[in-house]
């Protein structure tokens, strides 16, 4: 059973940075990619990025500007997503997600395991 806890969301100003963290289960490092999506109100819920732990290739939602970096530690089994510049449009729940996938894919559809999520509030 995968399990994933995000935590680190919270209200920030727009242009300030927020860093995201998902703490996976063991045995979810070495067999899973892992990813970020969020939800907006009202709207369906969106990829953001995704890491390949066989490949380590990171994948990034194109609507991102290279604000957003994800990254990793293998030694806490942990993923995270920095944001910086944040705007208003970025606000949403964000949820950390799990697949046994190679190569990265942005439909939900493809993600086996969900986090609870995370809420980040973007102030004008």
């Amino acid at each position: 059973q995968v399990q994933l806890v995000e935590s680190g969301g919270g209200l920030v100003q727009a242009g300030a940075s927020l860093r995201l963290s998902c703490a996976a289960s063991a045995r979810t490092v070495s067999r899973y990619a892992m990813g970020w999506f969020r939800q907006a109100p009202g709207k369906e819920r969106e990829f953001v990025a995704g890491i390949s732990w066989i490949t380590k290739l990171i994948r990034y939602a194109d609507s991102l500007e290279g604000r957003f970096t994800l990254s990793r530690n293998n030694a806490e089994n942990t993923v995270y997503l920095q944001m910086n510049s944040l705007k208003p449009e970025d606000t949403a729940v964000y949820y950390c997600a799990a697949a046994r996938m190679t190569t990265i894919r942005t439909m939900t559809s493809s993600w086996d395991y969900w986090g609870q999520g995370t809420q980040v509030t973007v102030s004008s």
